[in-house]
């Protein structure tokens, strides 16, 4: 049997014996497991073993990087306060290699198990249900309790771990599971003290308009009279589903044209890269190359945040940190064949473990497609009228997370010309609060009666670790600006100049679309034959709204991070997240990309690290209500001077005889 791959996932075999492994080192302590993942080998380490790989040299007895489990856990005290630990495990040789508790300054992740727990605790509270009987609910309908990460400690906090949860109240007199509840906001938010798991306080949730005051509670007792009912699963429609769309099928008779191994290995026209799978980021690829060169060490989403905008107290706090508070990949869906994904699709699994230590298969994770994505390039020759027109294929690895009430669905495309899209697409059901009858308000949009959308951003981070033909790179920041006329240069006025800018040292810049900047990731020890310039990769940075907040405030403080469009940093082992190792009930972020910056590293001819930063301002719709249409955003990587010529030259420009034509008008055959 040949020797696993450094980069693929952990399996559940290799995942328990990480597990035992911990647990021998605690023979009399209680145990509660978070995570345990792969452990990515030293940047160094791996590099050296791919370099045998790709050059052919890669033998059975070849050295490798040794095989490691990140493994996250809560030793339970005899004050019942869970201490957090994280170990690094060898699981060849069987041994703890590193172990770290982590001080309580810090909050750990949370798990599904404690959104649980909030649960419960709600269910027994007392003071919860005496805050419940101050309303009058109609028969028939039963409280839903949606848990949610805290958001930043206020200063009258003490330092404890917190969770809350929003509330509403589900009719049940449909008999359908799956009826709409977030059509029916009740003003309360209990908060759980999560290490006594007992409800500690119950804020109360001004319900008022414009005009009204930040902390009036105007509701009504019965406060969900003037609210109705808003659903969107197909059964419960109203009017029912349209009836005259046709099959539309993607058909592919002779197979896909990608091929997997070594269960992370995929290699597609002249594509080749890996892919993993971690708690954290989800969906992550290594080892980018097109035609046997170097492109990308490592790409993945790096962290999300979505803070609020409403000035109500207390949803100042509303702000998730969707990757860093509790895993993209805990909250990836198990994906649907025919559903989430169309064509002859791979799926990829990973597994999970549970707080009692049990290890679990978690199919589907990840889906590996091909799609059309229109016309590739084409030109028609007007002498003699023939067109040579291709389509675009392009392979595109996926992945969903469902948080609460969001959707977020994350796909990397690579497409036959050398460029690579990251594209997040958001969806799902805008979060909402309730508000009198007959009111507007300045923090969101009525999107149905007796509910308000609240405003909100979505900011992402994109963190790319390029390796443009070799791990020496510069980032090159290109302008093109004007030119006044002048007789020497610019004598009628048309001629524009090109200005670039190498980054130096560790910085950050922003979007500029009007001087059309760009960033190019050039390796300036090659040049390209035809240009003369050094070959590269450009990125684009899309020039979206970054944070709202005051950046005196908490929640601008704890997301530097979305504060510029592009940061550029020196490689450092296990520098992986924006928003810094810890995110949860965070007040500033810490060891984040601002940190990163900040040491002010040579950042030229170096090992560097770009981060994207581009994001979403949402100002709810009702066409948002019940469930948003997906709003769609890209950054884009296209070679640049990387070639010496169009790299897709060769892709056929086949004609598909499977298309058919409709309604042509017979009269004029």
């Amino acid at each position: 049997m040949s020797p696993v791959h450094p980069l693929t996932n952990l399996s559940i075999e290799e995942t328990k014996q990480a597990r035992d492994i911990v647990l021998s080192h605690h023979p009399d302590e209680v145990i509660d497991f978070r995570e345990i993942f792969l452990k990515e080998p030293a940047k160094s380490e791996l590099i050296e073993f791919l370099d045998l790989e790709h050059s052919g040299s890669l033998t059975a007895s070849s050295p490798r990087p040794a095989r490691l489990a990140k493994c996250q856990y809560d030793v339970i005290g005899a004050d019942r306060i869970p201490y957090y630990h994280e170990s690094i495990v060898d699981v060849a040789k069987g041994d703890r290699v590193k172990h770290e508790i982590i001080g309580k300054e810090h909050q750990a992740a949370l798990t599904l198990d404690e959104f649980d727990v909030l649960v419960d605790a709600c269910k027994q509270s007392k003071m919860f249900q005496d805050a419940l009987s101050e309303f009058e609910l109609p028969q028939g309908f039963e409280v839903v309790i949606e848990p949610w990460p805290y958001g930043g400690l206020d200063t009258t906090d003490e330092h404890r771990r917190y969770f809350q949860g929003l509330i509403f109240a589900q009719d049940l007199r449909n008999g359908n599971p799956d009826s709409n509840f977030y059509a029916f906001p009740l003003p309360l938010i209990p908060i759980m003290d999560a290490h006594k798991r007992e409800i500690i306080r119950i804020d109360r949730l001004a319900t008022g308009g414009k005009g009204d005051s930040l902390d009036g509670k105007t509701n009504s007792k019965k406060i969900l009279e003037h609210c109705t009912n808003a659903e969107y699963v197909p059964e419960l429609l109203p009017n029912g589903t349209r009836n005259d769309l046709k099959t539309l099928n993607v058909i592919q008779p002779d197979g896909p044209s990608f091929t997997v191994s070594d269960d992370s290995l995929i290699e597609w026209q002249r594509w080749r890269f890996r892919v993993s799978f971690n708690p954290r980021e989800g969906a992550v690829l290594h080892d980018i190359h097109y035609d046997g060169r170097s492109i990308m060490y490592r790409l993945a989403i790096s962290e999300m945040t979505v803070p609020y905008a409403d000035a109500r107290a207390p949803f100042h706090r509303k702000q998730a940190f969707d990757f860093g508070d509790g895993g993209a990949g805990n909250c990836a869906n198990n994906l649907s064949l025919g559903c989430d994904c169309l064509g002859v699709i791979k799926y990829f699994d990973a597994c999970l473990i549970d707080g009692k230590g049990d290890v679990k298969e978690h199919p589907n994770v990840i889906c590996l497609h091909e799609q059309d994505e229109g016309i590739l390039f084409k030109h028609t020759n007007w002498r003699t009228g023939r067109a040579v027109v291709t389509r675009s294929r392009v392979l595109v690895v996926q992945f969903i997370i469902t948080l609460a009430n969001y959707e977020y669905i994350f796909a990397y495309k690579f497409d036959q010309a050398g460029g690579i899209d990251i594209e997040t697409r958001a969806t799902g059901i805008v979060s909402c609060v309730n508000i009198d009858p007959g009111k507007t308000s300045d923090y969101g949009n009525v999107v149905n009666p007796g509910v308000l959308a609240q405003n909100h951003q979505h900011i992402f981070a994109i963190r790319l670790d390029p390796a443009v033909d070799g791990h020496k790179n510069t980032v090159m920041m290109e302008e093109s600006h004007r030119v006044p006329i002048n007789p020497r240069t610019n004598p009628k006025g048309n001629y524009y100049e090109v200005h670039k800018t190498p980054i130096t040292q560790s910085s950050y810049a922003d979007a500029e679309p009007m001087n059309n900047r760009v960033f190019k990731i050039i390796n300036s020890s090659k040049q390209n034959k035809i240009s003369g310039n050094p070959v590269g990769y450009k990125l684009t940075p899309p020039a979206t709204q970054l944070l709202l907040a005051d950046p005196e405030s908490v929640q601008s403080k704890r997301a530097s991070f979305a504060q510029h469009h592009v940061w550029v940093t020196k490689y450092k082992d296990d520098e992986l997240y924006a928003g810094g190792r810890f995110t949860l009930q965070s007040t500033e972020e810490i060891d984040g990309v601002a940190d990163a910056v900040a040491r002010g590293d040579n950042v030229e001819n170096e090992d560097v690290v770009v981060w994207s930063v581009f994001g979403l301002t949402h100002n709810p719709r009702v066409e948002d209500w019940p469930v948003m249409p997906v709003e769609i955003h890209q950054i884009h990587l296209r070679p640049a001077d990387f070639f010496e010529a169009n790299p897709s030259l060769d892709v056929p420009s086949n004609k598909n005889l499977a298309s058919q034509e409709v309604y042509k008008d017979s009269c004029c055959e």
